[in-house]
């Protein structure tokens, strides 16, 4: 992986590798055995079959960074929400946070992000529940001028009409807030993203709802959101009116 961006000669590699020629050059020469890794003059370059496969490995050590901040929360939630074009981009998530509100907390909105909303050009989110703040946090975000893009399911839609439809029709009435309703199955509870963090709130495997989430705030993992966001938006409908 060390000469991924080029040749380097001996020297620069021990000294990158923290080692000493005695120490390295058994393990050079299994590389060279399997044709990954041929030098000259002291000089060491990948084969082309090397650089195949070290172009492959590092997305996938990527991967496993991502995964090891907490393989227990990975592993004990769903995430086949994730179609498989994304999973394969995990590494774009990089660094993340696993969130673990307290109980007195388990019910709010996450801080976080709700102040980086007020400060951002957009909020998108798609959510499978309603919670009671999400008017008056909405309404506050367009006054701010951030267009706020929603996807939800019919059941969600269906209790708005049923109990919070005065308080929507005011929503609707912004052309600012683009409000969806997605006709595929998300087994999921959120995702949320504006300008600066992304959110993700999955289920358990049981099906159990978990207030813990995963937060990330890298311009990668922002894209990686976007993407998710759009495979999900062509399978829903825009809604105008409630």
């Amino acid at each position: 992986m060390l000469l991924q961006d080029g040749a380097k000669e001996m020297e620069d590699i021990l000294g990158s590798l923290d080692t000493n020629r005695q120490a390295l050059l058994p393990q050079i020469r299994i590389l060279e055995e399997h044709y990954l890794v041929n030098h000259q003059n002291d000089v060491y370059k990948l084969t082309t079959i090397g650089k195949l496969l070290v172009d492959e490995m590092v997305p996938l050590l990527d991967i496993i960074e991502v995964l090891d901040i907490d393989i227990d929360y990975w592993g004990s939630h769903q995430f086949g929400f994730i179609p498989s074009h994304l999973l394969k981009r995990m590494n774009e998530l990089q660094k993340c946070e696993i969130i673990r509100p307290s109980h007195t907390d388990i019910h709010d909105l996450n801080k976080t992000v709700m102040k980086t909303s007020f400060k951002s050009e957009f909020q998108r989110a798609i959510c499978t529940f309603y919670h009671p703040d999400f008017p008056e946090f909405f309404s506050g975000l367009m006054q701010n001028n951030a267009d706020v893009y929603f996807i939800t399911t019919p059941e969600v839609l269906d209790k708005l009409k049923a109990e919070r439809i005065v308080e929507f029709e005011k929503l609707f009435k912004n052309k600012r807030f683009h409000f969806y309703v997605c006709f595929v199955k998300l087994n999921l509870l959120a995702i949320v993203f504006n300008n600066y963090h992304l959110l993700i709130r999955p289920l358990k495997h049981d099906g159990e709802i978990d207030s813990s989430h995963i937060l990330c705030s890298n311009p990668t993992a922002l894209e990686w959101a976007n993407d998710l966001f759009e495979y999900y938006l062509k399978d829903s409908t825009r809604i105008t009116e409630i």
